[in-house]
């Protein structure tokens, strides 16, 4: 493993857990160094020193364009959904884009039924998929990298996870928009918010979810994480929803007993140790940087370093259920879009 990544991981100190419902969130701290400069997609947008955009008029399902007019880097998160133009789209990976620049990005579709201008820019929705869709995610992407230097999902298990959170959430979609779950299930979302707090210099988060480790990120600079805290606890909070709505129905492994087991610092720290031993491929990043991505016995991971600096980290545990999808019936899922 890169040796700037490994003294990351091996360098975290953990703040003290907090706990609601199924979930238990270890805050993550450090005083290495935070790299360059950056703000979030969030203030960019809010400056108005950053554009979102199709790449022409037809549009491109797998990638967008984006500008940034201002004169600091901005920080683009792996998963962080944008909404608007012909369908809303998440980002396949972390990208840093550079001042005063324009690139292409790497996106997967996240609203299936609809392929039609809704507006002219993208804005950002204030959510990250979820956890398992994430990993899923980052282990189709790392596959790609292998075999073609591209960035690229696999949509249609995109498409098929959103269904499938659809299905279980039991929330129904005109387009198959994965913020319709989050708009529908705001109220339950709202109550994670409200009893997870990011503590003064937060540069990540630890989570665990059924008494097991769910997944863990990373950002180098405390300001830019605190913007990000509530995307980030969304997305976690939205998959320990899942996982309860599951076991409600009877699909989901474990009981209720057991998912209320409250982990320790020491099976945050194991967690961290696994990560630190995953084996590491390394491919220039779209933008600034080198993108590190990551595999190991039951987790997958990826980091953005500029400089060798770590700018964004992320490490998910993956299961089998969860690498090949798990779905619901077709025609089960059918029923939710209306």
């Amino acid at each position: 493993m890169s040796k700037s990544v490994d003294s990351y991981l091996l360098g975290l100190e953990l703040g003290a857990a907090q706990s609601f419902e199924n979930m238990t969130v270890f805050g993550l701290l450090t005083s290495l160094n935070g790299g360059p400069e950056y703000i979030t997609l969030k203030e960019a947008l809010e400056k108005g020193v950053f554009k979102v955009g199709e790449v022409s008029e037809g549009g491109s399902v797998p990638e967008l364009k984006v500008e940034n007019v201002g004169d600091i880097a901005v920080l683009l998160l792996d998963g962080e959904e944008l909404m608007g133009a012909k369908q809303n789209r998440v980002l396949n990976t972390s990208i840093l884009v550079g001042p005063k620049s324009a690139t292409k990005v790497p996106v997967s579709c996240v609203e299936h039924g609809r392929w039609s201008y809704e507006s002219r820019q993208f804005a950002e929705s204030g959510n990250v998929m979820h956890k398992s869709m994430r990993a899923v995610n980052v282990q189709e992407v790392n596959l790609n990298l292998v075999a073609s230097k591209e960035f690229r999902s696999n949509q249609g298990e995109i498409w098929d996870k959103v269904a499938e959170l659809h299905c279980d959430m039991q929330v129904p979609s005109k387009t198959g928009a994965m913020r319709d779950v989050y708009e529908a299930r705001g109220a339950d979302l709202d109550g994670y918010l409200k009893n997870f707090k990011a503590a003064e210099g937060l540069k990540g988060i630890l989570v665990f979810i059924d008494g097991k480790p769910a997944g863990m990120d990373f950002v180098s600079r405390d300001k830019a994480f605190g913007t990000l805290f509530p995307k980030l606890v969304k997305s976690y909070a939205m998959e320990a929803m899942l996982l309860r709505e599951r076991r409600k129905a009877g699909r989901g492994k474990g009981d209720a007993a057991k998912a209320s087991v409250k982990p320790g610092a020491d099976d945050a720290r194991e967690f961290l140790k696994r990560a630190a031993a995953c084996e590491e491929k390394k491919y220039a990043a779209v933008g600034m940087g080198w993108s590190y991505r990551f595999s190991g016995a039951g987790i997958v991971g990826s980091a953005l370093a500029v400089d060798e600096k770590v700018v964004h980290m992320a490490f998910f545990s993956v299961a089998e259920a969860e690498a090949s999808g798990n779905m619901a019936g077709t025609g089960r899922r059918r029923g939710f879009r209306v």
